[in-house]
């Protein structure tokens, strides 16, 4: 089987290591990047001695796949572009702007039996992998997402920045639809909500409870999840998680084994093998919309309070 041709539309901080991740695997040959950055484009260019565009209309025939890793305002149009061309995607969460955006990209996607994954990467964190397997209704789960500012996220607050990590991750667990949401937020540093908070109640009686905050000084990725007979603490930054169980009238902790890997670079890999395999994506384009919807009705919720 030929190798596949890829490019990463997008070479700041993240968009780099996508390059580098790409350029180190031995099934995929990385064609092309581009940026409209010309700096930031021949600095990566040069490291990794790939070619540089600063039209991603140039890299059309060219190539079988891209990451799109620019600022959220350009994910539908380069994306429709790439899509209508025949290019598999794997696109940078959130999916697009819009909720019509995305079911715009999921309909040309599906018309033209191309891969489109989201990079809602927690997905692919080892602790979340490990505990998929826990059995146990869920009650309560409490999320902390909160770190430094970074001046290079600008066109976003923290909702659609951090929080809809783990508004993706709370979908996909509990699997329930949802009955009602409260929110609030408050712009700090920019003129977006740097700080938010969201209590999501699902029909089916779990409560969650999701911070996230990028004016915080240290870095914390935690989530906690109540059970009848259980209770779990899960680091994200660590790898790590403990379960905690109701035992001969005691709480009793356990350590859970987990064999740490790099989450983006297993998100990458899944990608390409859906791509050759026709599977579909752990976060497809239909997980990427759901979560972004979730997302935007928290941005109207806090908006109205």
């Amino acid at each position: 089987m030929p190798k596949l041709k890829v490019a990463v539309i997008g070479t700041g901080a993240l968009g780099s290591i996508h390059a580098k991740i790409y350029s180190s695997l031995k099934n995929v040959e990385l064609t092309a990047i581009c940026d409209t950055d010309a700096k930031r484009l021949s600095h990566v260019s040069k490291e990794l001695h790939v070619e540089s565009f600063r039209d991603y209309s140039k890299l059309i025939g060219r190539i079988d796949a891209a990451s799109i890793v620019v600022p959220t305002k350009a994910h539908y149009s380069i994306s429709r572009d790439l899509l209508n061309a025949g290019i598999h995607l794997l696109i940078e969460k959130p999916i697009t702007q819009t909720v019509q955006e995305a079911d715009e990209l999921l309909s040309l996607a599906k018309s033209k039996n191309l891969t489109l994954a989201v990079g809602h990467v927690e997905r692919f964190n080892a602790a979340i992998e490990a505990i998929l397997g826990i059995k146990g209704d869920i009650k309560f789960v409490e999320c902390h997402r909160l770190g430094p500012f970074s001046p290079r996220v600008k066109d976003v607050g923290v909702v659609l920045d951090l929080m809809i990590h783990d508004i993706d991750i709370l979908l996909w667990l509990i699997r329930s639809p949802i009955k009602r949401i409260e929110a609030v937020g408050v712009n700090v540093l920019t003129k977006h909500e740097d700080i938010a908070n969201a209590r999501i109640v699902f029909e089916n009686g779990a409560v969650c409870n999701i911070t996230a905050s990028r004016i915080t000084a240290n870095a914390v990725r935690k989530i906690r999840i109540f059970q009848p007979n259980a209770y779990i603490s899960l680091d994200y930054i660590k790898q790590d998680a403990i379960i905690y169980k109701k035992k001969f009238g005691k709480i009793l902790a356990r350590q859970i084994d987990i064999k740490k890997e790099k989450p983006l670079q297993k998100e990458i890999i899944s990608f390409l093998e859906c791509i050759n395999s026709g599977k579909k994506p752990l976060a497809a384009g239909r997980e990427g919309r759901q979560a972004l919807s979730v997302a935007l009705e928290i941005l109207k919720k806090i908006k109205n309070s």
